[in-house]
């Protein structure tokens, strides 16, 4: 079989190249040996909003009273059904994924793929039997695994990971929640959300540690209000799980603490699937478990590339969807710029929200600007006085010199819809007083940020 690309891997980086190369009239094949869709469609993005969208349905009901609904017995969470509309959320879309490659004649090879020399792809099926696929071009979109501590070994029962999270049976009593990045706060806010007592460990000071500083206090506070407890600074020496509940040993400033629970979840990152595809026999060359590419994701071979979470930059589903369009684009001879990695958006999904893009606070002051920074609180918002979602603020750093638009740090209701219009405004080089000057509609949220960029600027109307 001879295609014009050959992709291994069908998560948002290879899916999204795939098509990508399809419209630019290549010969494409995708070789996936799980879901199609990825991680990201079955087993991360996608099923844990789900997941996160019934907690927050749950707390309107909870709180229905507060909005001027009285709702007759005990409101309680039902998680069983609460998976099952993730995993039915998940299966859908992972569907139309497969619906997308037949509309644009993209051949899908169910089996293990290795990069093998001579341009060649060489297939494992479930039963074992090999095929060899050959391409002008193969782009390895391998993506990522679960990151295990050797001292918190996952055993799917008392100690999981983000998959086990995902399909509980039923909910536990308490749980111990191992790393605050964007899966653990996720996860904590969700099963804290239910009612399970959740301790939330961070090795760090600061929870969401690659956050703004303001923004993770401001979320810890609103955990805490919640009930959740927090242990910052503090690292989890072991866990027993002899007896009926996990004994945790957590090692902090002020000595060993042990903490009781039922499950302990491990959400300490994530590592890059790079065993067994090849990189060796090819000649590929990676660095600290990543492979090693060009601005277009070309390896040091010639005809290989990788994207995704298996090269340098954010470990993303948008950062790899672009970095796929972007290198398939390069091969079929587009004039194309390379991705700017500091204008990527991340954001997390708890309750309140966390978005941001570009430079924090903190660290354009370590790159030498001289900076102005705006902030506008969510309590001083009508849209959010009503929506009774008053707890956050976004906040702007720009360059007092040049007026350049640094970054944006924004927590609160519904933020991570809201971030896209910093993203394009730095596309764009446009000015803070361009800003100030585009009229956002009233009642929104998204007035704040016109609010934060005139409060760097003296003329905030609303504070």
């Amino acid at each position: 079989m001879k295609y014009d690309i050959a992709i291994i891997g069908s998560g948002p980086g290879g899916y999204v190249a795939a098509i990508r190369a399809s419209q630019l009239g290549k010969k494409v094949v995708v070789i996936e040996k799980a879901e199609i869709g990825g991680v990201c469609l079955n087993w991360g993005c996608i099923p844990t909003k789900a997941l996160l969208k019934s907690a927050q349905v749950f707390n309107y009901a909870k709180h229905a009273a507060d909005y001027g609904v009285n709702i007759n017995g005990n409101v309680t969470p039902d998680l069983e059904s609460m998976v099952k509309r993730s995993r039915g959320v998940a299966e859908g879309m992972s569907k139309g994924v497969q619906y997308l490659f037949k509309k644009n004649k993209i051949d899908l090879v169910q089996g293990f793929g290795k990069a093998i020399p001579g341009k060649k792809v060489e297939v494992t099926a479930d039963d074992g039997t090999k095929s060899i696929i050959e391409a002008d071009h193969i782009i390895i979109a391998t993506g990522a695994k679960a990151r295990q501590l050797p001292n918190l070994p996952i055993d799917g029962k008392k100690i999981i990971g983000y998959r086990q999270a995902m399909t509980l049976e039923k909910l536990p009593e308490s749980m111990v929640v191992v790393g605050s990045g964007a899966i653990g706060s996720e996860f904590a806010y969700f099963y804290n959300s239910l009612g399970v007592k959740v301790t939330l460990v961070e090795y760090f000071p600061n929870i969401l540690p690659l956050e703004d500083e303001e923004v993770s206090k401001q979320l810890a506070r609103s955990f805490k209000k919640a009930k959740m407890k927090i242990m910052t600074d503090s690292t989890v020496e072991n866990v027993d799980t002899s007896g009926e509940k996990c004994k945790v040993t957590v090692k902090t400033k002020k000595g060993d603490v042990e903490v009781e629970a039922d499950i302990v979840l491990s959400a300490v990152g994530i590592e890059t699937n790079l065993e067994g595809i090849g990189l060796e026999e090819v000649g590929i060359k990676t660095e600290k478990g990543k492979v090693i590419v060009d601005d277009f994701y070309r390896t040091n071979v010639e005809g290989y590339y990788a994207i995704g979470d298996i090269v340098k930059g954010p470990a993303l589903a948008h950062t790899a969807s672009h970095e796929g369009i972007t290198c398939v684009e390069k091969i079929a001879g587009l004039d194309v710029e390379p991705l700017d990695y500091g204008n990527i958006p991340a954001c997390t999904y708890t309750s309140p929200e966390v978005a941001s893009v570009g430079m924090t606070e903190k660290q354009a002051i370590e790159a030498g600007y001289e900076i102005k920074v705006g902030k506008f609180p969510f309590s001083a918002s009508g849209k959010a006085s009503a929506a009774g979602k008053k707890d956050g603020f976004v906040k702007v750093v720009f360059d007092a010199k040049y007026g350049e638009w640094l970054g944006c740090s924004m927590i609160g209701e519904n933020v991570t819809e809201m971030i896209a219009e910093v993203v394009v405004a730095r596309k764009l080089e446009t000015t803070g007083e361009e800003i100030i000057k585009s009229v956002h509609p009233h009642p929104t949220m998204s007035e704040a940020i016109m609010e934060a960029v005139a409060a760097a600027y003296d003329e905030v109307i609303h504070l």
